[in-house]
C-alpha cells in the first residue's frame, strides 16, 4: 500500500510539473508592437477584439481594393504581429485582403497563452471576421505551424471556402517524437493540439504545405497530416524550405501554388 501511495504521489507530482511548464515549452510570445503594415506602405486598420472570457486582442485588418480572397491568418507560436509582418505583407501584395490577430499574451494582447485560451481567441477572431470580411470573394483560413491547429479549429466554427495548413502537424505528440523523454512526459500534458481532428471537420478544400528541409516540425509530420485528411485536398512540397524560411528557396513556386489553390475555390 505504501508503494502504491508513493507511486500515485509521484504521478501526481509529474502531472503538476508538466502542466505548469507546458505553456513555457509551447508558447514564445514577444511583447509590444514595433512595426505595423503602415510602416511598409500598406493601409490597415488596427482593431481590438474582446474574447468571451474578457481578454483584449490586438488585430490588424489589411483591406485590398481588388482582393482575390479574404485571408484570416493565424501565426505560429513565437513573436507577434510585428514579427510576422513580412509574411502578412507578402500575402497582401499577392492580391489578398488580410486579417490577423495576436493571441492572448502576444504583442499588445492581454492575458497569458494556453491551448484552451487560444481557442477562445480564435472564436473571437471568427466572430470579428464575420462582421468585417469583404463580400463576394472566398474566405480562406490560413495557419502556420501552431497556427495550423488554430486555423483548422476556426473551420469548425465557420466553414471557409478553403483552408491552408502550412508547416503543420497532426497533433502535439507528432512534433515531439524525436525526444523520447518529452514523448514520455507528454502523457501527463493537457495539451493536444489536434489539427487533424479539426481539419477533418472543415468540409472544404485543404492545401497542406510543408518544407522538405523543415528542422522544427518534421516533413513527415506534415505528410501525416495530409494523409489523414479526406478529399478534396492538395499537398505542396516546398523544396528546400525550412520552418522559418519556407518562401525563400522558390518564391515563384510558393505563391503559384497558393494562387492556383485559391483560384479554384468556390465563390
Amino acid at each position: 500500500m505504501r508503494l502504491i501511495l508513493i507511486a500515485l504521489a509521484s504521478v501526481a507530482a509529474l502531472v503538476a510539473i508538466v502542466r505548469t511548464l507546458e505553456p513555457r515549452f509551447t508558447f514564445f510570445p514577444t511583447a509590444g508592437e514595433s512595426t505595423t503594415p503602415e510602416s511598409v506602405g500598406i493601409r490597415y486598420e488596427p482593431v481590438t477584439i474582446t474574447t468571451r472570457d474578457g481578454e483584449r486582442l490586438r488585430a490588424w485588418l489589411m483591406p485590398h481594393e481588388r482582393a482575390k480572397a479574404q485571408v484570416l491568418y493565424f501565426h505560429g507560436n513565437g513573436g507577434n504581429l510585428s514579427v510576422w509582418l513580412p509574411i502578412l505583407a507578402g500575402i497582401h501584395r499577392q492580391g489578398y485582403a488580410v486579417a490577423a490577430i495576436d493571441y492572448r499574451g502576444y504583442g499588445t494582447s492581454s492575458g497569458k497563452p494556453s491551448e484552451r485560451g487560444l481557442y477562445r481567441d480564435v472564436d473571437a477572431a471568427v466572430e470579428w471576421m464575420a462582421s468585417v470580411r469583404a463580400p463576394g470573394i472566398p474566405l480562406v483560413f490560413w495557419g502556420r505551424s501552431l497556427g495550423t491547429t488554430m486555423a483548422a479549429y476556426a473551420s469548425t466554427k465557420t466553414r471557409p471556402a478553403g483552408l491552408i495548413l502550412e508547416s503543420g502537424f497532426p497533433n502535439a505528440r507528432a512534433v515531439i517524437r524525436t525526444s523520447q523523454l518529452l514523448l514520455a512526459l507528454s502523457v501527463f500534458s493537457s495539451y493536444r493540439l489536434p489539427t487533424t481532428d479539426y481539419a477533418r471537420r472543415a468540409g472544404c478544400p485543404v492545401l497542406v504545405m510543408h518544407g522538405d528541409a523543415d528542422r522544427v516540425v518534421p516533413f513527415a509530420a506534415g505528410r501525416a497530416l495530409y494523409d489523414a485528411l479526406s478529399e478534396p485536398k492538395r499537398f505542396e512540397v516546398i523544396r528546400g524550405g525550412d520552418h522559418n524560411d519556407a518562401i525563400a528557396p522558390d518564391p515563384q513556386s510558393y505563391w503559384a501554388a497558393i494562387s492556383d489553390f485559391i483560384t479554384q475555390l468556390p465563390r
